[in-house]
């Protein structure tokens, strides 16, 4: 065997630029190609009159149990976590908020919960643990919870929501459902920040490719495939040819589509290209001036929003002084389908009008998406994430949050890449 396979990474997301950078740390002749000016794909941080915007939320959810921290302690890249605060996280339901229900203390204190109800969920989450309670294939977690009292039910519902990011959780598939939670009701740290954003994650993965000698090809377009029996041999570029012995494409479905047309291999994609993403309406507010609050999460359990108070977390994010808030609204399909995203955007403000008085006059800047991809392929229903590799082509991988691997949005990239490279570097280890 070569001294160094040569691997070209398709895509410089999230999953792409980790696949790459491991790979690169591990000996690999690496080539990165990224269609666009920039690196990151949806994780990018957006500088704008001086505050740092991320495209969609910078949250791990389960830090401690996260693929993340193999990153940091295989490659070294560098994560500067910033623990949530359970002290200041709070649902609203509507006429009232109360602590939101994230340890044991906090389940105490909730009012989301009765008494009776609150030992109910306490053993759920205890059969959950020891995988006594792990869903039925074919139903999805709303059916599944019915046996449940209404007030679990409807609680573990909109925990759903806000992990999995979706108005419609009850159309989640129970095993799916059961997997996620196992995880995250084992860890100690249920939701971290990064300090400095995606920008932080994308420059230092990147530094990591370019230390160890990866080449990254930016505003190159993967065009066309050299493709013998079941191996790819080659990329086509816009200018260049990049050979290399085994390829990882991280690049959704729809784009597969096209880059695999007029090959045999097309079929392989075209059902995961027809799937529904997950979109969301993210609304960030920069201000001159911090709002006292209480709160540095709020919830709005009735119309399915919720801010967070970014600066808190990292404080890179804004000018001295400044406050830079996100809140999200999640979307049915009914509701993308009737282009309700201008209703979302009002509910919002009136969210931001109720907990953050005075915001209008102390904005500075602001970002706003109305239908923003959190996720390529949403796991609802029959929708189903795509395999990291298939039989019929020996040297190609997949990796994004389209693919199959632990836990849910970014932390999709990131283990469905580390899956991918397992995969390398165990082929490698077979054939030395």
């Amino acid at each position: 065997m070569k001294l160094s396979e040569k691997i070209v990474v398709v895509g410089g997301g999230l999953a792409g630029l980790s696949a790459a950078a491991r790979l690169a740390s591990k000996g690999f002749a690496v080539q990165l190609l990224e269609k666009a000016p920039k690196l990151g794909g949806r994780a990018i941080t957006i500088p704008l009159k001086g505050f740092n915007f991320n495209f969609g939320a910078h949250a791990i959810y389960g830090r401690d149990h996260s693929v993340l921290r193999k990153y940091e302690s295989e490659i070294g890249l560098h994560v500067n976590w910033k623990d949530f605060s359970p002290k200041k996280a709070f649902y609203d339901l509507g006429s009232f908020t109360t602590p939101m229900p994230s340890t044991l203390e906090r389940l105490y204190r909730t009012k989301i919960l009765d008494a009776e109800n609150k030992l109910r969920l306490a053993y759920d989450v205890i059969k959950t643990l020891s995988a006594i309670e792990r869903g039925k294939e074919g139903v999805l977690i709303g059916d599944y919870l019915k046996k449940e009292p209404d007030q679990v039910r409807d609680f573990l519902l909109t925990l759903a929501s806000s992990n999995f990011f979706t108005n419609e959780p009850e159309n989640i598939p129970s095993p799916l459902f059961f997997r996620y939670y196992k995880r995250l009701f084992a860890t100690h740290t249920p939701v971290s920040y990064i300090g400095g954003g995606w920008q932080s994650i994308v420059d230092g993965l990147a530094k990591i490719i370019s230390d160890n000698g990866g080449e990254i090809i930016p505003k190159e377009k993967a065009q066309k495939l050299e493709i013998e029996g079941r191996k790819i041999v080659a990329v086509h570029g816009k200018e260049r040819v990049y050979k290399a012995d085994r390829f990882i494409f991280c690049i959704p479905p729809k784009e597969l589509v096209a880059l695999f047309t007029d090959t045999p291999y097309q079929g392989l994609f075209e059902e995961y290209s027809r799937y529904r993403p997950n979109q969301v309406v993210v609304y960030d507010v920069g201000l001159s001036e911090r709002i006292d609050s209480p709160y540095t999460y709020i919830y709005h359990k009735g119309e399915r929003v919720f801010i967070t108070d970014i600066s808190y977390y990292d404080e890179t994010c804004t000018p001295e002084g400044g406050q830079l808030m996100q809140a999200v609204a999640y979307l049915t399909q009914d509701e993308i389908d009737q282009d309700k995203a201008n209703e979302k955007v009002s509910v919002i403000e009136s969210v931001y009008d109720k907990h953050y008085p005075g915001w209008r006059d102390k904005l500075v800047a602001k970002r706003l998406s109305k239908r923003a991809t959190v996720q390529e392929i949403k796991c609802i229903e029959d929708q189903r994430l795509m395999p990291v590799e298939f039989y019929s082509l020996s040297n190609a991988y997949f990796a994004g949050d389209w693919c199959e691997g632990d836990g849910q949005l970014s932390e999709l990239s990131f283990s469905s890449a580390y899956e991918v490279t397992n995969r390398i570097l165990d082929h490698k280890k077979v054939l030395q």
